[in-house]
Protein backbone atom coordinates (compact mmCIF):
# COMPACT_ATOMS: atom_id res chain seq x y z
CA UNK A 1 0.00 0.00 0.00
CA UNK A 2 1.36 3.59 -0.63
CA UNK A 3 2.17 5.88 2.02
CA UNK A 4 0.13 8.37 3.03
CA UNK A 5 0.36 11.76 3.96
CA UNK A 6 0.10 12.45 7.97
CA UNK A 7 0.51 15.60 9.71
CA UNK A 8 3.30 14.08 11.72
CA UNK A 9 4.92 13.53 8.80
CA UNK A 10 5.15 17.49 8.40
CA UNK A 11 5.34 18.82 11.60
CA UNK A 12 7.37 16.20 13.45
CA UNK A 13 9.32 14.54 10.98
CA UNK A 14 8.62 11.08 9.97
CA UNK A 15 9.97 8.10 11.58
CA UNK A 16 13.61 7.30 11.86
CA UNK A 17 13.43 3.88 9.90
CA UNK A 18 11.39 6.21 7.37
CA UNK A 19 14.23 8.75 7.22
CA UNK A 20 16.90 6.06 6.32
CA UNK A 21 14.45 4.99 3.19
CA UNK A 22 13.69 8.62 2.12
CA UNK A 23 17.89 9.44 1.94
CA UNK A 24 17.88 5.81 0.24
CA UNK A 25 15.82 6.86 -2.47
CA UNK A 26 16.74 11.01 -2.67
CA UNK A 27 20.28 10.17 -3.03
CA UNK A 28 19.34 7.53 -5.93
CA UNK A 29 17.61 9.92 -7.91
CA UNK A 30 20.24 12.49 -7.56
CA UNK A 31 22.58 10.38 -8.59
CA UNK A 32 21.38 9.51 -11.81
CA UNK A 33 21.53 13.54 -12.77
CA UNK A 34 25.09 13.78 -11.43
CA UNK A 35 26.08 10.95 -12.70
CA UNK A 36 24.87 11.31 -15.93
CA UNK A 37 26.19 15.10 -15.98
CA UNK A 38 29.41 14.65 -14.62
CA UNK A 39 30.41 11.16 -16.88
CA UNK A 40 28.88 12.10 -20.35
CA UNK A 41 31.24 15.03 -20.95
CA UNK A 42 34.25 12.69 -20.36
CA UNK A 43 32.52 10.39 -22.59
CA UNK A 44 31.82 13.00 -25.15
CA UNK A 45 34.96 12.10 -28.05
CA UNK A 46 33.72 8.73 -28.15
CA UNK A 47 30.66 9.46 -28.87
CA UNK A 48 31.50 12.12 -31.24
CA UNK A 49 33.58 9.64 -32.92
CA UNK A 50 30.58 7.01 -33.13
CA UNK A 51 27.92 9.01 -34.12
CA UNK A 52 29.47 11.52 -36.32
CA UNK A 53 28.88 14.29 -34.59
CA UNK A 54 30.13 18.16 -35.05
CA UNK A 55 31.03 20.38 -33.01
CA UNK A 56 27.54 21.74 -32.61
CA UNK A 57 26.11 18.84 -32.12
CA UNK A 58 28.45 18.05 -29.11
CA UNK A 59 27.11 21.61 -27.80
CA UNK A 60 23.42 20.43 -27.95
CA UNK A 61 23.74 17.01 -27.13
CA UNK A 62 24.89 18.55 -23.63
CA UNK A 63 22.50 22.48 -23.76
CA UNK A 64 19.66 20.37 -25.05
CA UNK A 65 18.85 18.60 -21.44
CA UNK A 66 20.66 21.80 -19.46
CA UNK A 67 18.45 24.45 -21.27
CA UNK A 68 15.37 22.48 -20.57
CA UNK A 69 16.39 22.05 -16.76
CA UNK A 70 17.39 25.26 -16.51
CA UNK A 71 14.26 27.18 -17.42
CA UNK A 72 11.69 25.24 -16.22
CA UNK A 73 13.66 24.01 -12.47
CA UNK A 74 11.57 26.80 -10.58
CA UNK A 75 8.13 25.86 -12.14
CA UNK A 76 9.24 21.82 -11.25
CA UNK A 77 9.79 23.18 -7.23
CA UNK A 78 6.24 24.53 -7.69
CA UNK A 79 4.54 21.71 -9.32
CA UNK A 80 5.80 20.02 -6.19
CA UNK A 81 4.95 22.31 -4.17
CA UNK A 82 0.61 22.19 -5.01
CA UNK A 83 0.28 18.61 -6.18
CA UNK A 84 2.81 16.76 -3.90
CA UNK A 85 6.26 16.15 -3.89
CA UNK A 86 6.72 12.68 -4.23
CA UNK A 87 4.28 12.40 -6.29
CA UNK A 88 6.07 14.61 -8.87
CA UNK A 89 9.47 13.87 -7.93
CA UNK A 90 8.42 10.31 -9.27
CA UNK A 91 6.85 11.77 -12.27
CA UNK A 92 10.42 13.41 -13.16
CA UNK A 93 12.43 9.71 -12.04
CA UNK A 94 10.33 7.86 -14.41
CA UNK A 95 10.39 10.77 -17.57
CA UNK A 96 14.30 10.83 -16.48
CA UNK A 97 14.55 6.95 -16.52
CA UNK A 98 12.68 6.38 -20.18
CA UNK A 99 14.39 9.62 -21.79
CA UNK A 100 18.14 7.55 -20.49
CA UNK A 101 16.56 4.38 -22.24
CA UNK A 102 16.09 6.37 -25.36
CA UNK A 103 19.38 8.28 -25.03
CA UNK A 104 21.26 4.86 -24.69
CA UNK A 105 19.43 3.36 -28.03
CA UNK A 106 20.20 6.70 -30.03
CA UNK A 107 21.02 5.98 -33.21
CA UNK A 108 22.08 9.81 -34.33
CA UNK A 109 22.40 12.76 -32.88
CA UNK A 110 19.06 14.02 -33.80
CA UNK A 111 17.64 11.35 -31.63
CA UNK A 112 20.07 12.16 -29.01
CA UNK A 113 19.35 15.66 -28.62
CA UNK A 114 15.44 15.14 -28.43
CA UNK A 115 15.71 12.63 -25.74
CA UNK A 116 18.17 15.00 -23.47
CA UNK A 117 15.74 17.69 -24.25
CA UNK A 118 13.15 15.11 -22.57
CA UNK A 119 15.94 14.41 -19.85
CA UNK A 120 15.50 17.91 -18.92
CA UNK A 121 11.82 18.04 -18.77
CA UNK A 122 12.06 15.27 -16.01
CA UNK A 123 14.90 16.33 -14.59
CA UNK A 124 13.26 19.68 -13.92
CA UNK A 125 10.45 17.93 -12.03
CA UNK A 126 12.94 15.43 -10.18
CA UNK A 127 16.25 17.99 -9.29
CA UNK A 128 14.15 19.88 -7.03
CA UNK A 129 12.46 17.29 -4.95
CA UNK A 130 15.25 15.23 -3.46
CA UNK A 131 16.31 18.43 -0.95
CA UNK A 132 11.93 19.70 -0.49
CA UNK A 133 11.19 15.88 0.38
CA UNK A 134 14.20 15.68 2.80
CA UNK A 135 12.82 19.16 4.19
CA UNK A 136 9.67 18.07 4.73
CA UNK A 137 10.69 14.35 5.96
CA UNK A 138 13.00 15.82 8.91
CA UNK A 139 12.19 18.16 11.62
CA UNK A 140 15.06 20.79 12.68
CA UNK A 141 17.24 18.75 14.52
CA UNK A 142 17.49 16.47 12.24
CA UNK A 143 17.30 17.95 9.06
CA UNK A 144 21.15 18.97 9.05
CA UNK A 145 22.55 15.96 8.98
CA UNK A 146 20.51 14.28 6.65
CA UNK A 147 21.06 17.12 4.38
CA UNK A 148 24.13 16.88 5.03
CA UNK A 149 24.37 13.33 4.10
CA UNK A 150 22.71 13.50 1.25
CA UNK A 151 25.15 16.23 -0.14
CA UNK A 152 28.25 14.09 0.99
CA UNK A 153 26.84 10.79 -1.32
CA UNK A 154 26.27 13.82 -4.05
CA UNK A 155 29.87 14.39 -3.77
CA UNK A 156 31.05 11.14 -4.38
CA UNK A 157 28.88 10.37 -7.13
CA UNK A 158 30.15 13.60 -8.71
CA UNK A 159 33.78 12.08 -8.73
CA UNK A 160 33.19 8.70 -9.61
CA UNK A 161 31.12 10.55 -12.75
CA UNK A 162 33.84 11.34 -14.56
CA UNK A 163 35.91 8.26 -13.64
CA UNK A 164 33.16 5.75 -14.60
CA UNK A 165 32.54 7.76 -18.02
CA UNK A 166 35.90 7.88 -18.99
CA UNK A 167 36.58 4.11 -18.36
CA UNK A 168 33.07 3.10 -20.12
CA UNK A 169 33.96 5.23 -23.29
CA UNK A 170 37.15 3.37 -23.36
CA UNK A 171 36.06 0.31 -23.37
CA UNK A 172 33.30 1.62 -26.36
CA UNK A 173 30.39 1.64 -23.80
CA UNK A 174 29.59 4.91 -23.78
CA UNK A 175 25.80 4.55 -23.97
CA UNK A 176 25.86 2.35 -20.83
CA UNK A 177 25.99 6.22 -19.24
CA UNK A 178 22.54 6.20 -20.28
CA UNK A 179 21.77 2.68 -18.88
CA UNK A 180 22.76 2.66 -15.83
CA UNK A 181 20.06 5.33 -14.46
CA UNK A 182 17.33 2.23 -15.14
CA UNK A 183 18.07 0.35 -12.47
CA UNK A 184 19.07 3.36 -9.80
CA UNK A 185 15.45 4.41 -11.08
CA UNK A 186 13.37 1.24 -10.60
CA UNK A 187 14.80 1.14 -6.91
CA UNK A 188 14.43 4.58 -6.16
CA UNK A 189 10.97 4.70 -7.20
CA UNK A 190 9.98 1.52 -5.50
CA UNK A 191 10.80 2.54 -2.07
CA UNK A 192 9.43 6.12 -2.68
CA UNK A 193 6.10 4.49 -3.39
CA UNK A 194 6.30 1.65 -0.45
CA UNK A 195 8.10 3.99 1.98
CA UNK A 196 8.35 7.56 1.18
CA UNK A 197 5.18 9.54 2.63
CA UNK A 198 3.42 12.60 0.26
CA UNK A 199 3.97 15.80 1.37
CA UNK A 200 2.84 19.49 -0.17
CA UNK A 201 2.61 22.94 0.64
CA UNK A 202 -0.74 23.77 1.96
CA UNK A 203 -0.11 27.45 1.50
CA UNK A 204 0.85 27.08 -2.08
CA UNK A 205 -0.50 29.07 -4.72
CA UNK A 206 -2.90 27.15 -6.92
CA UNK A 207 -1.84 29.62 -10.22
CA UNK A 208 1.63 28.72 -11.54
CA UNK A 209 4.02 31.61 -13.40
CA UNK A 210 3.24 29.55 -16.84
CA UNK A 211 3.91 32.53 -19.54
CA UNK A 212 7.11 33.02 -17.04
CA UNK A 213 7.92 29.50 -17.71
CA UNK A 214 7.29 30.13 -21.39
CA UNK A 215 9.56 33.38 -21.18
CA UNK A 216 12.43 32.28 -20.03
CA UNK A 217 12.51 28.51 -22.65
CA UNK A 218 12.03 30.82 -25.27
CA UNK A 219 14.88 33.53 -24.06
CA UNK A 220 17.40 31.24 -23.32
CA UNK A 221 16.67 28.75 -26.39
CA UNK A 222 16.89 31.58 -28.54
CA UNK A 223 20.28 33.07 -27.62
CA UNK A 224 21.59 29.43 -27.19
CA UNK A 225 20.56 28.91 -30.86
CA UNK A 226 21.98 32.05 -32.19
CA UNK A 227 25.51 31.49 -30.71
CA UNK A 228 25.66 27.51 -31.09
CA UNK A 229 25.10 28.21 -34.84
CA UNK A 230 26.90 31.01 -35.84
CA UNK A 231 30.24 29.81 -36.85
CA UNK A 232 28.16 28.07 -39.00
CA UNK A 233 25.58 29.82 -40.98
CA UNK A 234 27.70 33.29 -39.94
CA UNK A 235 26.22 36.43 -37.94
CA UNK A 236 24.06 37.20 -40.60
CA UNK A 237 22.48 34.35 -41.46
CA UNK A 238 18.34 35.36 -40.78
CA UNK A 239 17.90 32.13 -38.11
CA UNK A 240 20.99 33.31 -36.12
CA UNK A 241 19.34 37.28 -35.78
CA UNK A 242 15.95 35.38 -35.19
CA UNK A 243 17.26 34.14 -32.10
CA UNK A 244 19.35 36.16 -30.71
CA UNK A 245 17.14 39.30 -30.85
CA UNK A 246 14.23 37.09 -30.32
CA UNK A 247 15.98 35.24 -27.44
CA UNK A 248 16.67 38.82 -25.67
CA UNK A 249 13.52 40.73 -26.38
CA UNK A 250 11.61 36.98 -24.81
CA UNK A 251 13.91 37.61 -21.73
CA UNK A 252 13.11 41.41 -21.49
CA UNK A 253 9.45 40.29 -21.94
CA UNK A 254 10.28 37.55 -19.15
CA UNK A 255 11.12 40.66 -16.35
CA UNK A 256 8.22 42.60 -17.28
CA UNK A 257 5.93 39.88 -16.53
CA UNK A 258 7.64 38.73 -13.34
CA UNK A 259 7.32 42.45 -12.17
CA UNK A 260 3.23 42.28 -12.74
CA UNK A 261 2.54 39.03 -11.96
CA UNK A 262 1.28 38.06 -8.65
CA UNK A 263 2.50 34.72 -8.53
CA UNK A 264 5.49 34.92 -10.37
CA UNK A 265 8.32 32.10 -10.87
CA UNK A 266 10.95 34.61 -9.84
CA UNK A 267 9.88 37.37 -7.17
CA UNK A 268 12.02 40.08 -8.32
CA UNK A 269 11.19 42.11 -5.13
CA UNK A 270 13.88 39.52 -3.37
CA UNK A 271 16.41 41.34 -5.91
CA UNK A 272 16.19 44.52 -3.92
CA UNK A 273 18.21 42.73 -1.12
CA UNK A 274 22.06 43.95 -2.37
CA UNK A 275 23.38 40.73 -1.35
CA UNK A 276 20.95 38.61 -2.96
CA UNK A 277 21.79 40.52 -6.25
CA UNK A 278 25.54 40.31 -5.95
CA UNK A 279 25.32 36.70 -5.34
CA UNK A 280 23.19 35.81 -8.02
CA UNK A 281 25.44 38.13 -10.73
CA UNK A 282 28.71 36.94 -9.35
CA UNK A 283 27.07 33.32 -9.70
CA UNK A 284 26.33 33.66 -13.27
CA UNK A 285 30.30 35.08 -14.31
CA UNK A 286 31.45 32.67 -11.71
CA UNK A 287 29.21 28.99 -13.06
CA UNK A 288 29.72 29.94 -16.47
CA UNK A 289 33.58 29.60 -17.11
CA UNK A 290 33.23 26.46 -14.88
CA UNK A 291 30.54 25.21 -17.06
CA UNK A 292 32.39 26.06 -20.92
CA UNK A 293 35.98 24.53 -19.19
CA UNK A 294 34.34 21.40 -18.27
CA UNK A 295 32.79 20.83 -21.27
CA UNK A 296 35.97 21.32 -23.54
CA UNK A 297 38.45 19.68 -21.12
CA UNK A 298 37.93 16.36 -21.78
CA UNK A 299 38.13 16.77 -25.42
CA UNK A 300 41.36 18.45 -24.84
CA UNK A 301 42.90 15.71 -22.72
CA UNK A 302 41.16 12.88 -24.97
CA UNK A 303 41.29 13.86 -28.70
CA UNK A 304 44.91 16.08 -28.06
CA UNK A 305 46.76 14.86 -25.72
CA UNK A 306 46.21 11.86 -25.46
CA UNK A 307 44.70 10.85 -21.87
CA UNK A 308 41.89 8.20 -22.83
CA UNK A 309 39.92 7.06 -20.08
CA UNK A 310 42.56 8.74 -17.57
CA UNK A 311 40.86 11.84 -18.64
CA UNK A 312 38.68 11.41 -16.04
CA UNK A 313 40.58 11.35 -13.30
CA UNK A 314 42.41 14.66 -14.33
CA UNK A 315 39.70 16.92 -12.26
CA UNK A 316 39.40 14.73 -9.35
CA UNK A 317 42.19 17.25 -7.22
CA UNK A 318 39.25 20.21 -7.75
CA UNK A 319 36.65 17.41 -6.61
CA UNK A 320 38.71 16.31 -3.64
CA UNK A 321 39.36 20.13 -2.76
CA UNK A 322 35.72 20.50 -2.42
CA UNK A 323 34.76 17.62 -0.36
CA UNK A 324 37.30 18.43 1.67
CA UNK A 325 37.41 21.87 2.10
CA UNK A 326 33.75 22.93 2.19
CA UNK A 327 32.64 22.37 5.45
CA UNK A 328 35.66 24.49 6.36
CA UNK A 329 34.45 27.14 4.20
CA UNK A 330 30.73 27.41 5.18
CA UNK A 331 32.22 28.50 8.64
CA UNK A 332 33.93 31.74 6.78
CA UNK A 333 30.95 33.64 6.27
CA UNK A 334 30.47 33.35 10.34
CA UNK A 335 33.54 34.61 10.84
CA UNK A 336 34.25 37.24 8.21
CA UNK A 337 31.19 37.39 6.56
CA UNK A 338 30.51 36.52 3.03
CA UNK A 339 32.20 39.11 0.97
CA UNK A 340 35.81 38.48 1.77
CA UNK A 341 35.37 34.68 0.92
CA UNK A 342 33.07 35.51 -1.98
CA UNK A 343 36.11 37.91 -3.57
CA UNK A 344 39.01 35.75 -2.52
CA UNK A 345 37.55 32.55 -3.91
CA UNK A 346 36.77 33.56 -7.45
CA UNK A 347 39.71 35.41 -7.44
CA UNK A 348 41.93 31.96 -6.40
CA UNK A 349 39.62 30.33 -9.04
CA UNK A 350 40.43 32.78 -12.06
CA UNK A 351 44.27 31.56 -11.20
CA UNK A 352 43.49 27.65 -11.50
CA UNK A 353 41.63 28.77 -14.92
CA UNK A 354 45.17 30.83 -15.96
CA UNK A 355 46.88 27.60 -14.96
CA UNK A 356 44.76 25.68 -17.68
CA UNK A 357 46.35 28.04 -20.34
CA UNK A 358 49.56 27.11 -19.30
CA UNK A 359 50.30 23.61 -20.79
CA UNK A 360 50.91 23.15 -24.56
CA UNK A 361 50.78 20.00 -26.53
CA UNK A 362 52.01 17.53 -23.21
CA UNK A 363 53.00 13.48 -23.30
CA UNK A 364 49.89 12.92 -22.29
CA UNK A 365 49.26 11.83 -18.74
CA UNK A 366 53.26 11.51 -17.72
CA UNK A 367 53.31 15.10 -17.85
CA UNK A 368 49.93 15.85 -15.77
CA UNK A 369 51.94 16.41 -12.74
CA UNK A 370 53.52 19.43 -14.29
CA UNK A 371 50.59 20.36 -16.43
CA UNK A 372 47.44 20.17 -15.39
CA UNK A 373 47.27 18.86 -12.03
CA UNK A 374 48.39 23.23 -10.72
CA UNK A 375 45.33 24.19 -12.49
CA UNK A 376 42.93 21.69 -11.09
CA UNK A 377 44.26 22.13 -7.35
CA UNK A 378 43.92 25.87 -7.57
CA UNK A 379 40.43 25.70 -9.61
CA UNK A 380 39.18 23.41 -6.69
CA UNK A 381 40.38 25.94 -3.87
CA UNK A 382 38.75 28.67 -5.07
CA UNK A 383 35.27 26.58 -5.83
CA UNK A 384 35.87 25.31 -2.52
CA UNK A 385 36.14 28.85 -0.65
CA UNK A 386 32.84 30.11 -2.70
CA UNK A 387 30.57 27.73 -2.84
CA UNK A 388 29.71 27.22 0.75
CA UNK A 389 29.71 30.84 1.18
CA UNK A 390 27.93 31.29 -1.68
CA UNK A 391 24.97 29.39 -0.90
CA UNK A 392 25.33 30.73 2.78
CA UNK A 393 24.95 34.18 1.39
CA UNK A 394 21.68 33.34 -0.58
CA UNK A 395 19.89 31.69 2.33
CA UNK A 396 21.05 33.97 4.52
CA UNK A 397 20.12 37.80 2.64
CA UNK A 398 16.31 36.67 2.23
CA UNK A 399 14.12 36.08 5.28
CA UNK A 400 13.49 32.20 6.32
CA UNK A 401 9.74 31.72 4.41
CA UNK A 402 11.53 33.23 1.36
CA UNK A 403 14.63 30.73 1.55
CA UNK A 404 13.32 27.93 -0.76
CA UNK A 405 12.66 30.12 -3.48
CA UNK A 406 16.10 31.82 -3.33
CA UNK A 407 17.68 28.91 -3.28
CA UNK A 408 15.85 28.03 -6.25
CA UNK A 409 16.63 31.07 -7.88
CA UNK A 410 20.27 30.97 -7.58
CA UNK A 411 20.15 26.83 -8.61
CA UNK A 412 18.32 28.36 -11.48
CA UNK A 413 20.88 30.97 -12.41
CA UNK A 414 24.23 28.61 -12.24
CA UNK A 415 21.91 26.32 -14.46
CA UNK A 416 21.28 29.21 -16.88
CA UNK A 417 25.01 30.17 -16.96
CA UNK A 418 25.97 26.72 -18.21
CA UNK A 419 23.39 26.94 -21.03
CA UNK A 420 25.01 30.71 -22.08
CA UNK A 421 28.60 30.03 -21.30
CA UNK A 422 27.87 26.17 -23.70
CA UNK A 423 26.80 28.54 -26.33
CA UNK A 424 29.11 31.22 -25.96
CA UNK A 425 32.19 29.44 -24.92
CA UNK A 426 31.04 26.85 -28.33
CA UNK A 427 30.93 29.75 -31.07
CA UNK A 428 34.19 31.56 -29.82
CA UNK A 429 35.61 27.77 -29.94
CA UNK A 430 34.79 26.88 -33.29
CA UNK A 431 35.87 30.24 -34.88
CA UNK A 432 39.52 30.29 -32.78
CA UNK A 433 39.81 26.77 -33.76
CA UNK A 434 39.18 27.38 -38.15
CA UNK A 435 41.05 30.13 -36.95
CA UNK A 436 44.19 28.58 -35.52
CA UNK A 437 43.65 25.53 -37.82
CA UNK A 438 44.32 27.94 -40.89
CA UNK A 439 47.32 29.52 -39.43
CA UNK A 440 49.01 26.44 -38.48
CA UNK A 441 48.57 24.66 -41.95
CA UNK A 442 49.40 27.70 -43.97
CA UNK A 443 53.03 26.87 -43.45
CA UNK A 444 52.41 23.28 -45.29
CA UNK A 445 52.67 22.61 -48.60
CA UNK A 446 49.57 21.48 -49.25
CA UNK A 447 47.36 21.47 -52.44
CA UNK A 448 44.15 23.64 -52.27
CA UNK A 449 41.73 20.83 -52.24
CA UNK A 450 43.52 19.20 -48.61
CA UNK A 451 43.49 22.66 -47.64
CA UNK A 452 39.65 23.26 -48.35
CA UNK A 453 39.28 19.23 -46.76
CA UNK A 454 40.72 20.52 -44.00
CA UNK A 455 38.95 23.57 -43.11
CA UNK A 456 35.93 21.94 -43.83
CA UNK A 457 36.30 19.55 -40.68
CA UNK A 458 36.82 22.65 -38.36
CA UNK A 459 33.13 22.07 -37.11
CA UNK A 460 34.58 19.08 -35.75
CA UNK A 461 37.19 20.61 -33.53
CA UNK A 462 39.68 18.27 -31.95
CA UNK A 463 37.78 15.38 -34.02
CA UNK A 464 39.18 16.85 -37.66
CA UNK A 465 41.50 14.49 -39.36
CA UNK A 466 43.97 14.72 -41.85
CA UNK A 467 42.39 14.18 -45.60
CA UNK A 468 43.42 11.47 -47.85
CA UNK A 469 45.50 11.34 -50.63
CA UNK A 470 48.56 12.74 -48.28
CA UNK A 471 52.16 11.53 -47.60
CA UNK A 472 52.54 10.13 -44.73
CA UNK A 473 54.68 12.94 -43.65
CA UNK A 474 52.34 15.83 -44.59
CA UNK A 475 49.62 13.66 -43.45
CA UNK A 476 51.16 13.94 -39.80
CA UNK A 477 52.38 17.49 -40.33
CA UNK A 478 48.33 18.19 -40.70
CA UNK A 479 46.94 15.85 -37.49
CA UNK A 480 49.72 17.72 -35.62
CA UNK A 481 48.81 20.91 -36.63
CA UNK A 482 44.94 20.14 -35.36
CA UNK A 483 46.34 19.17 -32.25
CA UNK A 484 48.09 22.61 -31.64
CA UNK A 485 45.31 24.63 -33.30
CA UNK A 486 42.87 22.71 -30.46
CA UNK A 487 45.91 23.68 -28.09
CA UNK A 488 45.94 27.71 -29.29
CA UNK A 489 41.66 27.60 -28.92
CA UNK A 490 41.65 26.06 -25.57
CA UNK A 491 44.26 28.32 -24.59
CA UNK A 492 42.28 31.27 -25.40
CA UNK A 493 39.04 29.79 -24.06
CA UNK A 494 40.74 29.12 -20.21
CA UNK A 495 41.92 33.32 -20.75
CA UNK A 496 38.23 33.94 -20.93
CA UNK A 497 37.50 31.95 -17.93
CA UNK A 498 39.93 33.60 -15.94
CA UNK A 499 38.67 37.05 -16.71
CA UNK A 500 35.71 36.06 -15.63
CA UNK A 501 36.09 34.93 -12.55
CA UNK A 502 38.30 37.69 -11.92
CA UNK A 503 34.87 40.06 -12.46
CA UNK A 504 32.92 37.73 -10.70
CA UNK A 505 35.25 38.72 -7.70
CA UNK A 506 34.93 42.18 -8.51
CA UNK A 507 31.28 42.26 -8.23
CA UNK A 508 31.26 40.00 -4.76
CA UNK A 509 33.89 43.20 -3.75
CA UNK A 510 31.46 45.79 -4.86
CA UNK A 511 27.99 44.39 -4.08
CA UNK A 512 28.00 41.83 -1.58
CA UNK A 513 27.66 42.93 1.85
CA UNK A 514 30.13 43.05 4.55
CA UNK A 515 27.76 41.60 7.30
CA UNK A 516 24.11 39.84 6.15
CA UNK A 517 20.87 41.93 6.93
CA UNK A 518 17.75 40.83 6.04
CA UNK A 519 14.88 43.31 5.42
CA UNK A 520 11.56 42.70 5.82
CA UNK A 521 10.50 45.39 3.20
CA UNK A 522 12.54 43.54 0.51
CA UNK A 523 10.89 39.86 1.20
CA UNK A 524 7.63 40.93 1.16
Amino acid sequence: MQASETPAARSEGVPTQTGYWVLFATILASSMAFIDGSALNVALPALQADLQARGTDLLWIVNAYALILAALLLVGGALGDRFGRKRVFMTGIALFASASLVCGLAPSTGVLIGARAVQGIGGALMVPGSLAIISASFDSTRRGRAIGTWSSFSTITTVIGPALGGFLASIGLWRAIFFINLPLALAALVVLYFKVPESRDESASARLDYAGALLATIGLAGITYGFTEVSEQGLRAPLVLLGLIGGVLALIAFVVVEARSDHPMVPLRLFRSRTFSGTNLMTLFLYAPLYGMLFFLPLNLIQVQGYGALAGFAALPSSLMLALLSRWAGGLVDRFGPRLPLTIGPLIAGIGFLLYARPGLTNGPSDYWTSYFPASLVLGLGMAITVAPLTTAVMGSVSAQRAGIASGINNAVSRAAGVLALAVFGAIALAAFGAALGGRTSPLDLPSAARAAIQAQAANLGNAHSPAGLTAEVSSAVEQAIKLAFVDMFRLLAAIAAGMAWLSALLAALTVESRMRVSDQQNR
